[in-house]
C-alpha cells in the first residue's frame, strides 16, 4: 500500500528535491540491490541498481501511481536493466569467441555470513533453486528477495494478483519437492 509519505516525496522528487530522491532511494535499495544479486550476480548488481536508479531519475515524469506503486515501477525498471545486461553479455560472448578479447566473467553467487550449521541445508535449497524454471524463479525473487506484494509483481509481470500468488504457491511447492527429494 502507497502512503502519503512515498506519494509526498515523488512529488518533490519530480520538482528535482534531492532528499526526497535520497528517501526514495533508502526505501527501495535494499531489496533492490537483494533482488538484482540474484538475477545478475554480485559484481554486476551495484551497477545494475545505479543503471535502474538512474532511468527512474530520467522517467519519473512519466511515473503515475498504479496498482504496482512507485517500487513496483522500479522493479519493472529493473527487470530491463536485467535483460539488457543478458543481452550485453551475449554479445561480448560472441565477441569473445570469435576472437576478440572481451571479458564477460561472472561469479557464483553467493550470501555472505551463512552460519556453519546451515551452510549445508541453505546451499541444497540454493541448488535446487536454480533448477525451478527461469518464470518460478522470477516469481519467487519478485516476491521473497524484492519483498513486493502480489500487486505489484502482477503489475511488473503483466499478470493479474491471483496468477502472481498462484504462481508463487505452485513455484514454492516445486521447490519443496526438489528440496524433500534431494535429501541432503
Amino acid at each position: 500500500m502507497v502512503g502519503a509519505g512515498q506519494r509526498a516525496a515523488v512529488r518533490d522528487a519530480r520538482q528535482g528535491d534531492e532528499d526526497a530522491w535520497e528517501h526514495l532511494y533508502r526505501q527501495v535499495y535494499p531489496r533492490l540491490r537483494a533482488y538484482l544479486v540474484r538475477r545478475v550476480g554480485p559484481n554486476d548488481a551495484e551497477d545494475a541498481v545505479n543503471e535502474t536508479m538512474a532511468r527512474a531519475v530520467a522517467g519519473i515524469d512519466g511515473f503515475r501511481f498504479g496498482p504496482a506503486g512507485f517500487d513496483g515501477w522500479v522493479f519493472g525498471i529493473a527487470r530491463n536493466v536485467t535483460v539488457e545486461h543478458y543481452r550485453q553479455a551475449g554479445r561480448r560472448q560472441r565477441q569473445a569467441m570469435a576472437g576478440q578479447q572481451v571479458a564477460v566473467g561472472t561469479e557464483p553467487l553467493a550470501v555472505p555470513g551463512e552460519r556453519l550449521e546451515r551452510q549445508d541445508d541453505r546451499e541444497r535449497v540454493r541448488r535446487q533453486f536454480l533448477r525451478l524454471s527461469p518464470a518460478e524463479q522470477e516469481v519467487l525473487e519478485l516476491r521473497v528477495v524484492a519483498g513486493l506484494s502480489a500487486e505489484e509483481v502482477a503489475a511488473v509481470l503483466g499478470k493479474r494478483p491471483g496468477a502472481v500468488r498462484t504462481a508463487q504457491s505452485r513455484a514454492l511447492e516445486h521447490l519443496r519437492r526438489l528440496v524433500g527429494d534431494d535429501g541432503g
